[in-house]
């Protein structure tokens, strides 16, 4: 697969990121993470004791080869994420970080107020921010302006596996922001992950659909080579849809015609 996924200074050769949520156990967790391919994982810092570095811990389970992006997962207002964001730099994680804050609890749908806000103090802090929102291309716009190094509009409500809702949303952020478009939640299958890539995504973040395989392993792999498959069908440029057949061998010159 050609090309790299350029988040602010970060280089990643592969444009799937996992999540490590929702594992029946983390044996399983890191098979499926090796099976990816990945090289960025999520990981919501609430559930993990960063105050106890000498206790067992989800983080020693990631691969060494992989760097971990912490979320701000499970936060609703903007001073909580930039608290969370904070304590990842102070433990050493560093100053990549995944922005998410949550307004509707059903939904689980982003705060675009906050999360705007959080944005714009996390930037001038020094942190490299990759932003979970919603598919609305105006806000895209004002995240994008705040200096967002990534944009993450959902592509359904989380772990919902419904898939992108709106693939022509892909194209209309990538026409109006200058940073990685990554679709985040709700894709379900490896057809819906090359379906976002070939629409010109830059990469998709995948964890139920993962974690709540028969086969977690399997399943990673298979979305590894649907985002692979669905990137090269992008750079290769699809043929055009006709209303009518257009036949594949010329009809000139054919015997009885």
């Amino acid at each position: 697969m050609s090309g790299v996924l350029q988040v602010g200074s970060y280089t990643f050769h592969s444009r799937l990121i996992v999540g490590t949520g929702k594992y029946a156990s983390n044996e399983i967790m890191r098979e499926a993470i090796g099976e990816s391919g990945t090289e960025l994982v999520t990981v919501a810092l609430r559930r993990v004791n960063l105050n106890n570095p000498g206790e067992p811990s989800l983080l020693d389970f990631i691969p060494d080869n992989v760097r971990i992006l912490p979320n701000t997962a499970g936060c609703h207002t903007t001073e909580e994420a930039l608290n969370v964001a904070r304590l990842a730099k102070a433990a050493g994680i560093g100053t990549l970080v995944k922005l998410e804050i949550i307004g509707d609890q059903d939904l689980l749908w982003p705060d675009p107020v906050a999360t705007l806000e959080a944005t714009k103090i996390l930037v001038q802090e020094g942190f490299t921010v990759m932003v979970y929102t919603t598919p609305d291309p105006v806000l895209a716009k004002y995240l994008d302006q705040a200096g967002a190094h990534a944009i993450m509009p959902l592509g359904s409500p989380i772990g919902s596996g419904q898939g992108v809702l709106d693939v022509e949303a892909i194209q209309r952020f990538k026409h109006r922001v200058s940073v990685p478009v990554i679709v985040d939640a709700g894709i379900g299958s490896p057809q819906d992950a090359s379906l976002a890539m070939e629409t010109g995504a830059d990469g998709v973040l995948i964890n139920t659909a993962i974690a709540h395989a028969k086969d977690p392993s399997l399943m990673a792999r298979a979305m590894k080579l649907a985002v692979e498959a669905g990137r090269l069908g992008f750079e290769a440029g699809r043929m055009p849809k006709r209303q009518q057949a257009e036949a594949s061998s010329p009809t000139a010159g054919m015997v009885g015609r």
